[in-house]
């Protein structure tokens, strides 16, 4: 080398103890270190097939374990929590479906208490008593056929007027609320109250809606309503030949329900442990998550179309579809936010792995950024010392935006798909901002050094 290069900065000297060949010393430690490790797999080979084959089923295990726990917490959460379940059925107050179903059951309920007979009857003696001739009074026989379309047709009117009101909607939301209690023992095999179980079905009595449009018949100047004894008639929620059955899963899902969901988490959380590759056990978990919340959603579409074809004629099918969609909605909401969170989990667990495309995409992320840090700095911008501390805490704060993440989706009050997409997209931000802070303590320039 040459005068200047031997007078160098100390520069040199670590790019030669960087780039020397190791040693002989080191070339044998590590062959060395390379035959234990085969030795140990080699040894061990049962101990590798049967971790292999326990992580996998764990992992089986704990997806179909996920789809129970979501039947098990809608379940859970419809039996014990009244705001949830009268946000669930006050929807139906305003269904066309549910209102024209209950306003026939209604009307014919009504119309049994009125005798149609005696109305003529009365008429005829009416007539008589006032010397109309004996002919035109028998004319008045001919009556009864107008004189019931007439009748319902006025109390179709009056029962429609009450049901499609603002005031039925309330009447609706309090009782259900009231009677929550009540709906809980039908459900577990003790009727009573507003709400019973009988013959495979729940039914809510229209009792109150009854007297109400009593009262306006006798208000509009029918005088005859006014005979109308108490009425309790029903109108039937929920009706399947399996109902007995349902009722003994909704006592077992119940009982479930605060802690199959943990179990589920556990279990796969341990087959993922157990796997020799972490990463690839969380994206295939993630993949069965959502594969399970798949055929969850078409298992509830599927019993939706044989509960319809199991109704007896003469059901309103409308009205049957109204309630039916409207007890698994939040369960359907559940499906849905626990598949997306599954998707998200998937696809983050892709872009870490060592494929070309997920390669690609952190080195533009990181790009990116890099080039909008680097903008900062040119204006002024200096991390000062949170870049270096972000820079060797760099795990760790990345193992708490997730924890995080996870905490507020776990203590969440029915999370939705919306919720899911927005942590997602605070968790993509935090991660962004921790790599725009990364900034390692500068090394001295040459410059500098001299």
């Amino acid at each position: 080398p040459s005068g200047d290069g031997a007078a160098a900065s100390p520069e040199p000297a670590a790019l030669s103890a960087e780039g020397a060949a190791p040693r002989a010393d080191e070339v044998e430690e590590l062959r060395v270190r390379v035959r234990n490790l085969e030795a140990q797999q080699a040894a061990h080979p049962r101990k590798r097939r049967w971790r292999v084959f326990s992580s996998a089923l764990l992992i089986v295990l704990s997806c179909l374990l996920a789809m129970l726990s979501v039947v098990a917490v809608w379940a859970n959460d419809e039996i014990t929590d009244t705001d949830r379940y009268v946000a669930t059925v006050a929807p139906l107050a305003s269904n066309p479906d549910v209102q024209n179903a209950i306003t026939n059951r209604v009307t014919t309920v009504v119309l049994d208490q009125i005798d149609v007979n005696a109305v003529v009857d009365q008429l005829k003696t009416t007539l008589s008593q006032r010397g109309v001739p004996s002919q035109a009074t028998n004319l008045v026989n001919g009556l009864s056929g107008p004189i019931t379309s007439g009748l319902t047709t006025a109390v179709s009117s009056v029962v429609h007027g009450v049901v499609t009101s603002s005031a039925f909607a309330t009447i609706w939301s309090n009782a259900n609320r009231a009677i929550h209690q009540t709906m809980v023992k039908a459900l577990t095999g003790q009727g009573g109250g507003a709400v019973s179980l009988a013959n495979n079905q729940v039914t809510i009595d229209l009792g109150p809606i009854i007297a109400q449009v009593k009262t306006r018949l006798v208000d509009s100047g029918l005088a005859i309503a006014s005979h109308i004894p108490a009425v309790h008639t029903s109108f039937v929620v929920f009706q399947s030949q399996q109902l007995g059955k349902i009722k003994t899963y909704v006592q077992l899902l119940e009982i479930a329900g605060n802690w199959l969901p943990i179990v589920a988490v556990l279990i796969g959380a341990w087959g993922i442990y157990l796997a020799r590759d972490h990463r690839k056990a969380l994206l295939r978990t993630a993949i069965g998550y959502a594969l399970a919340m798949l055929a969850l959603g078409l298992g509830l579409t599927a019993f939706r179309q044989i509960y319809l074809n199991q109704l007896p004629p003469g059901v309103n099918q409308g009205a049957a579809r109204a309630v039916y969609d409207a007890l698994v909605n939040f369960l359907r909401q559940s499906v849905r936010a626990i598949g997306a969170l599954a998707v998200v989990t998937a696809i983050g667990a892709y872009v870490i792995g060592p494929s070309r495309s997920a390669v690609a995409i952190r080195t533009a992320c990181r790009t990116g950024i890099g080039a909008v840090r680097s903008t900062c700095e040119s204006v002024g911008f200096r991390t000062g010392p949170v870049g270096p501390f972000v820079h060797q805490y760099k795990h760790w704060i990345g193992a708490v935006i997730l924890a995080g993440a996870a905490i507020s989706l776990f203590f969440w009050n029915h999370a939705t798909v919306s919720v899911v997409l927005w942590l997602a997209v605070i968790v993509l931000a935090a991660f962004a901002i921790r790599e725009f802070l990364d900034a390692p303590r500068s090394r001295p320039t040459k410059e500098a050094l001299r």
